[in-house]
């Protein structure tokens, strides 16, 4: 009974009255001031989520889990060894393929490109760019046909579309009575390609590896082996003891979580100085209960007093206005959170809508390396963020129902 008539009043003060409508007012504010708070701390940290997630989803659908490289560049006899990595423990597949830098021209345009060689079939196996194909397919990419799918922002900056023919560039020269002329060969265009990421599309170009092992000479050699692995956060792990199993011969290892690791670690770093920096807009609203609740025990004198007399401790009192103070920031932090789940769920159309008003796009793929705005809503995240605004909240009320509960009758009475 004695917890439940303290709720009672603690729930009971936070109605309006005709002689406390101004401190209900006051308590509003309060109340709102934190739910935007919460609101803006979960779209945020749900906006980076979102942007983690997408960006590693956009970068491994294009390279793979893991690579094995040669030591000098080449790896030669490769077919045993893509049929031992094959049924190696963790690993999904393994598919060959050859890569270099080099330049590809169309009329009196150029730019440069990474030129890779891969095999269509297995290359299925280890990324997924069936989706991200907006025209052709990489069943074009036929032996001898000399084919190349460029990505989107490559082919416009070329003036390129499928069917052109294109003239790719390598860095390897061939030695003529005139002079060392660079290799060169013409291309049809088979496809685009857009992945989302400026870095690839405006760079990426697929050909076969036939193809491009003829182009630069390479023989039965190929670059490296491209891995699938069937826990990618094992990648690091799974690829070193796949490399070491290969034999005695010496091989380079390399991983998504080293050749992207910049990009995940400043994400990591602005996440963390995002929640510090907006934590403090929330513990700013919550210790804004402090000044509601000072009013709340300075209109509530008489009460105090007339609980007093009727055999009310003082724990009792204080337990009355941390209910009410509590109950303040627990439905602040509850429509917070409301609030924000539902614009981050819909973050995205609300950002192409007001890009269509004003005729404006927040997101350059060329700067963010993608043009749009996921979000990703994470309970753990919810859940740190209501329980770091509930203690702040409680830690608000301390102070106000302490000087509540020191009150004497009397003296509740003479100040009234």
């Amino acid at each position: 009974m004695r917890y439940w008539y303290e709720g009672f009043l603690g729930l009971r003060y936070l109605r309006a009255s005709p002689r406390g409508g101004f401190v209900s007012l006051i308590a509003g504010i309060a109340m709102i001031g934190l739910s935007l708070g919460v609101a803006v701390l979960i779209v945020v940290l749900s906006v980076m989520n979102g942007f983690e997630e997408e960006l590693r989803t956009r970068i491994l659908s294009l390279t793979a889990h893991a690579t094995i490289t040669g030591l000098d560049g080449n790896i030669d006899d490769w077919q045993p060894k893509i049929a031992k990595l094959d049924h190696f423990p963790g690993v999904v597949a393994a598919a060959p393929y050859i890569e270099d830098q080099g330049m590809v021209t169309h009329g009196n345009k150029s730019a440069g490109l990474l030129l890779r060689g891969i095999q269509p079939d297995v290359e299925r196996q280890v990324a997924d760019l069936g989706p991200h194909l907006l025209s052709g397919s990489l069943s074009d990419l036929v032996p001898g046909k000399y084919r190349v799918i460029l990505g989107r922002d490559l082919a416009e900056a070329i003036g390129a579309k499928v069917g052109d023919r294109v003239v790719v560039i390598v860095a390897q020269g061939d030695v003529t009575p005139v002079g060392v002329m660079p290799r060169m060969r013409a291309f049809q265009v088979a496809g685009i390609l857009s992945v989302g990421m400026y870095e690839y599309d405006r760079r990426i170009a697929l050909v076969s590896m036939e193809d491009v092992a003829k182009l630069l000479r390479m023989g039965d050699d190929i670059s490296g082996i491209r891995l699938n692995v069937t826990d990618m956060y094992a990648a690091p792990q799974v690829v070193r003891a796949a490399a070491m199993a290969l034999g005695k011969s010496t091989f380079l290892v390399d991983d998504w979580t080293v050749q992207h690791a910049n990009f995940f670690r400043s994400i990591q770093i602005t996440k963390k100085i995002l929640f510090i920096m907006l934590a403090a807009v929330v513990a700013v609203a919550a210790f804004n209960i402090v000044s509601t609740m000072v009013m709340v025990v300075k209109s509530k004198r008489r009460d105090i007093a007339i609980l007093r007399t009727f055999g009310s401790s003082p724990r009792s009192i204080l337990s009355v206005f941390v209910v009410q103070g509590s109950l303040i920031g627990v439905l602040g932090i509850l429509f917070g959170v409301i609030v924000g789940v539902l614009i981050s769920v819909n973050l995205e159309t609300l950002v192409h809508g007001l890009e269509k008003i004003l005729g404006f796009k927040f997101l350059d793929a060329r700067v963010y390396f993608m043009s749009d705005l996921p979000a990703h809503v994470r309970l753990s995240d919810v859940l740190k963020i209501c329980g770091f605004s509930f203690f702040l909240t409680c830690l608000s009320t301390l102070y106000p129902a302490w000087r509540a509960a020191r009150l004497l009758p009397a003296e509740s009475l003479r100040n009234d």
